[in-house]
């Protein structure tokens, strides 16, 4: 895998946010800290993050980790609200590392945060779970939005690669047909990905289409299972490769 550092020029033909993918709406404020752990093998970096993110009051970082083994262990014994998360460390990589701690732990959100603008990187994360994949010249108040839509449940990319997660995303959905759609999409169907894409929660989705909670939930494992997909971020990106909505949505 070969990772390519991040341009000297921020791109421009692409909004400079990251891109929510999921519920749009930022989390209410939490009565108490969000919980982060931090994994990233640079110390002095660690240390500007954590001021960072405890500057405001609404972030506590409870631990920190130098390579992705401890990072997967700290993640079991703190059990954070989100991981921070570099991907080129040593003893286990962050992909791995992200893999393990969503597996184990699929509460704790994992939020990518590398200096590596890379294709490869940012859709291993993803699919091995990643709650958000962003890069290190991120301004800081996109870093702390981020991780408040990490913690809670939603997802945020760096918008710069939002067209190569969407192009790949295709690709693969071409290239492993078994995993693909098992008949057309109803009108219902076509409903509930666009309500997903806009930004809408299971309570929104119920009451736009007058239907309960539970069933909208049911609803949307059916549809998960149909397309080849496991979970809202990737139903959002298969709703993009097909056109069902036409641009990505921006904060």
């Amino acid at each position: 895998m070969t990772a390519r550092r991040i341009p000297t020029r921020p791109v421009t033909t692409v909004p400079d946010r990251p891109l929510p993918l999921g519920r749009s709406s930022p989390a209410p404020s939490p009565t108490a800290p969000l919980r982060v752990l931090l994994a990233d093998d640079h110390a002095l970096f660690r240390e500007g993050l954590r001021r960072l993110l405890e500057g405001g009051g609404e972030v506590v970082v409870v631990g920190e980790a130098a390579d992705g083994a401890e990072a997967a262990r700290l993640a079991g014994e703190l059990r954070p609200a989100v991981v921070l998360m570099d991907v080129t460390m040593p003893v286990l990589d962050g992909i791995r590392a992200t893999e393990a701690i969503t597996g184990a732990h699929p509460e704790v959100g994992v939020l990518v945060l590398t200096m590596f603008w890379d294709d490869d990187y940012a859709i291993a994360a993803v699919r091995a779970g990643a709650r958000g994949y962003l890069l290190k010249h991120a301004r800081s108040d996109d870093v702390l939005r981020a991780v408040r839509l990490a913690a809670s449940g939603d997802q945020a990319i760096d918008p710069s690669l939002a067209p190569v997660l969407l192009r790949e995303y295709h690709r693969m959905l071409t290239r492993r047909p078994g995993d693909a759609e098992q008949g057309p999409l109803g009108p219902r169907d076509v409903a509930l990905l666009r309500l997903l894409a806009t930004g809408y929660s299971n309570r929104q989705i119920a009451t736009e289409l007058t239907l309960a909670e539970s069933t909208v939930k049911n609803n949307l494992s059916t549809l998960f299972q149909k397309i080849g997909v496991r979970d809202r971020t990737q139903a959002v990106l298969y709703a993009f490769a097909e056109g069902l909505v036409s641009r990505p949505i921006v904060a």
